[in-house]
């Protein structure tokens, strides 16, 4: 069996994790799936219609045209027992009763943040704590954006607790993406570590 046929399947005793990417519409979601994935990732991108731009949000986002309508999907393995699914959710504000289906099952959540957007990053951190499910939130840097706050004015403008993980990274590079990945199932597998290191 060739090197490509061998990736369709798990490693023996490997334990496989949900996780599901969120956020708002254009803040690179589908770029993050695809950076990180190891297999071909499934993505349902549309071209953006006139009367989509009568819907959504363009502003800040120059040179957008696409959209997605369902949503991503990619495989990674973080270590020889653990493979992830990743899931990346549409973020326009009508797809939320979707998402909230999507995220059943799911162990965590990814909330990828942009700097110049951060309102817009409420609806996804709502969904999750909705959810009850432990998430990471991910700086996206967009031309050096990811470096404009600190840490502690990030978490407040976000109302996100001091304990709660905050990683920055390039949705581009799968290097960097992946890191948002290792965190979060950091968080979620060993959740005393994140509190004890806070106390």
């Amino acid at each position: 069996m060739d090197s490509t046929s061998s990736e369709r399947y798990l490693p023996e005793g490997s334990r496989s994790v949900k996780v599901v990417v969120l956020g708002p519409f254009g803040v690179g979601k589908t770029t993050f799936v695809r950076a990180v994935s190891e297999i071909r990732p499934l993505h349902t991108e549309e071209r953006m219609t006139q009367a989509g731009e009568l819907v959504d949000d363009l502003s800040g986002l120059a040179g957008k045209d696409t959209t997605t309508v369902a949503m991503d999907f990619g495989r990674v393995t973080l270590a020889d027992d653990v493979v992830l699914y990743v899931f990346g959710a549409p973020g326009q504000a009508r797809f939320a009763r979707m998402v909230r289906s999507l995220l059943e099952g799911a162990l965590g959540g990814i909330v990828l943040v942009d700097t110049r957007r951060l309102r817009a990053s409420f609806d996804a951190i709502d969904l999750l704590e909705e959810a009850g499910l432990p998430y990471t939130v991910a700086v996206n840097g967009f031309d050096g954006t990811s470096d404009t706050y600190s840490d502690a004015e990030l978490r407040d403008a976000l109302t996100i607790a001091d304990d709660r993980p905050l990683v920055r990274l390039d949705a581009r590079f799968r290097h960097s993406a992946k890191q948002g990945l290792v965190v979060l199932v950091t968080d979620i597998l060993h959740p005393r570590t994140r509190t004890e290191s806070s106390r």
